[in-house]
């Protein structure tokens, strides 16, 4: 990476797999309409686990954005800080969470990584072999992307909001709007 990172906005999850598609589906709404200002890298992470431990590394700050199974009702939000993120991500908050278990432990061997972590995330209602997230989670995604637009501005890089020339372009395209929800 080229220029240094003051926060790192990672979705996380598999779009083929349910409400597990949550966080990257709030990401690419994060992407769509608001600018990140300088200093804040916006990636959608997916399943790749280990390969993002160099972005994690180079991070100042990171928000993780994903699917976490907590017992709540499907739909609810939540926020999880610092140690509470890898107490987490051990408990396996979705299919691909061994990845993210994984990263966590390897930052914390290696003495590097994000001195603030925050996991922003929703509970989901399945996790299966399909596209889409469930109405409970889908009603709730811009919600997600507030928080994590409220959480960015926490610690110190707000967002504003972006034209809205690019949500009409994907409401043009049918496969956009279907992945988007709109």
């Amino acid at each position: 990476m080229s220029r240094p990172v003051e926060l790192l906005v990672l979705g996380l999850g598999n779009p083929l797999c349910g409400d597990d598609g949550a966080g990257i589906a709030a990401v690419a709404r994060l992407r769509m309409r608001w600018q990140a200002p300088d200093g804040v890298l916006v990636l959608d992470g997916g399943t790749l686990g280990l390969a993002l431990m160099p972005y994690l590394q180079e991070a100042q700050r990171a928000i993780l954005v994903d699917a976490v199974r907590t017992g709540d009702p499907p739909g609810t939000l939540v926020r999880l800080r610092g140690e509470d993120v890898a107490h987490a991500a051990a408990g396996k908050l979705s299919p691909h969470q061994v990845g993210v278990a994984d990263l966590l432990d390897g930052l914390r061997l290696l003495g590097g990584g994000p001195r603030e972590l925050v996991l922003v995330g929703i509970t989901p209602e399945r996790i299966d072999l399909e596209l889409g997230c469930s109405a409970s989670v889908e009603a709730r995604l811009d919600d997600l992307v507030e928080a994590v637009v409220e959480e960015a501005a926490r610690l110190g890089s707000p967002f504003r909001r972006g034209t809205e020339r690019a949500v009409t372009v994907a409401r043009g395209d049918p496969d956009v709007a279907r992945i988007l929800g709109y």
